[in-house]
Order: C-alpha cells, then sequence, then structure tokens
C-alpha cells in the first residue's frame, strides 16, 4: 500500500508526491477526481459516522462528495479534503488505512514550498 517513494495506494485512494486520486469519483461515469497536492490546502479526519457509513456514492449531508466504495460499511475513517477556493461539494473518502494516509498527507503537506 506504501511504497519507498512516498506514496500510498489502496485501489481506491491514491496519494503521491503530486495527487490525490479518487477513483470511481463522478456519478455516472465512475471516473477518477485528481486533486493537485497544491490545491490542498488542509484535511479533516473523523470517525465514519452512520451517516456516511452506508452512502456507497454520493452525498449524504449536501457538503461532501463520496466516491463509489461498496467496503464504506466496513471503514473506520472519514477524511474531508480543504481545497483552495473551497469548491462545492468537498471531496471526501474513506482511506482502508487511514492513518498510514494520514500519515503521509501530514509529510507532503508539510514539504511543501511556501507560496
Amino acid at each position: 500500500m506504501s511504497d519507498s517513494y512516498g506514496s500510498y495506494d489502496d485501489g481506491l485512494v491514491a496519494l503521491d508526491r503530486r495527487a490525490i486520486t479518487l477513483r470511481r469519483y463522478h456519478f455516472p461515469s465512475g471516473t477518477a477526481k485528481v486533486i493537485p497536492l497544491s490545491a490542498v490546502v488542509g484535511y479533516r479526519a473523523e470517525p465514519l459516522g452512520i451517516a456516511h457509513r452506508f452512502r456507497i456514492w454520493g452525498s449524504s449531508d449536501l457538503r461532501r462528495w463520496l466516491p463509489l466504495d461498496v467496503g464504506r460499511p466496513m471503514r473506520s475513517t472519514l477524511i474531508s479534503l480543504d481545497l483552495a477556493g473551497s469548491p462545492w461539494p468537498r471531496p471526501a473518502f474513506t482511506p482502508t488505512e487511514p492513518e498510514r494516509f494520514q500519515k503521509l498527507l501530514d509529510e507532503l503537506l508539510a514539504g511543501r514550498s511556501p507560496k
């Protein structure tokens, strides 16, 4: 899932030095959304509540959009991204290994050059 090049990929969520890729994001085509890391202002990690746990694709609260993930009911953590320009709805997802994902994202965000 993680390798020596500083990347994460669980099959649905990928993170590397350049971007976060959310596979099966767009409805109904199921195409991926690629978010440049330079557009990420921050993120919020929270326990996956009942409102999002059984939302396999789409939005439960009209603030966030979740990509297709049939394994979501088994996941524990919801990550919501804060992006430059505050687009609506905010991308949100449930990585298979949230601690590993968050650790790498923190490292990558901290290592960016200031703007």
